[in-house]
């Protein structure tokens, strides 16, 4: 099949947007900050090797279906806007559902007595950022938190009375929201901190639950805007 030149020219933008937002999709795979689990706390080989299973099955699986749409003579337009679609969705900027899981996380209602911590009566930054690595871990395709998008931009740090996410400001209850293999995120969690935080709910009082959905609806992110940095051009 031969290809003019405007469609010619429209294969080449969507294939440099596309190798753009890939990038972006490199660092999707973690929010900014977080601290790197080390090798004593790496997911179980299971786990990984069945994510690699998955993910080489389905690259093959669109590398044949684009092969049988050239072969049935699509535009080189319209396979180039579906790689687009399929860029935008990998990057965070298009809304996304599909079968997940709900994670709520909420302060005590009991009140520090005596001597004890007030501290140990509060969800803190630390157990979000924990689950989020756990979840990605566990092959997580998509996550907000209270209708947050978690993109590589994304940051998760406390501000005293509140955690601040995006730059929102967000209170108690937190709702932890992913798609991906139910299975594999429990799996996840259950290899972090669930335990963890199953005693604090027993001790002090924490809200920790997970409930499994069979569809959750993920908001889309935006795209950073850059006003300093700018692509290194080639030869330079």
């Amino acid at each position: 099949m031969k290809l003019d030149r405007r469609e010619w020219s429209l294969l080449g933008f969507a294939s440099v947007l596309l190798g753009f937002l890939f990038i972006i999709l490199l660092k999707t795979q973690g929010v900014t900050g977080l601290q790197l689990p080390t090798p004593e706390t790496a997911v179980p080989s299971l786990i990984q090797t069945e994510q690699e299973n998955q993910q080489l099955s389905v690259e093959n699986e669109k590398i044949q279906l684009e092969l049988v749409k050239y072969a049935e003579g699509q535009s080189a337009t319209t396979l180039a806007n579906e790689q687009l679609q399929e860029a935008k969705m990998s990057a965070g900027i298009l809304a996304l559902t599909g079968p997940g899981i709900r994670i709520t996380l909420d302060d005590s209602q009991r009140a520090a007595v005596g001597e004890e911590d007030p501290n140990s009566y509060f969800i803190h930054e630390q157990y979000i950022r924990e689950i989020l690595n756990a979840l990605w871990n566990g092959g997580a395709e998509a996550i907000a938190v209270n209708g947050q998008r978690v993109t590589t931009h994304t940051e998760v740090f406390c501000g005293g009375s509140f955690i601040q996410i995006n730059g929102t400001r967000q209170m108690p209850p937190y709702l932890i929201e992913s798609i991906g293999d139910s299975r594999n995120l429990t799996l996840a969690l259950n290899f972090y901190l669930w335990d963890r935080l199953g005693e604090l709910q027993e001790q002090n009082g924490i809200t920790r639950k997970l409930d499994v959905l069979e569809k959750v609806m993920i908001p889309a992110g935006k795209l950073r805007q850059y006003r300093y940095a700018e692509p290194v051009k080639e030869g330079t």
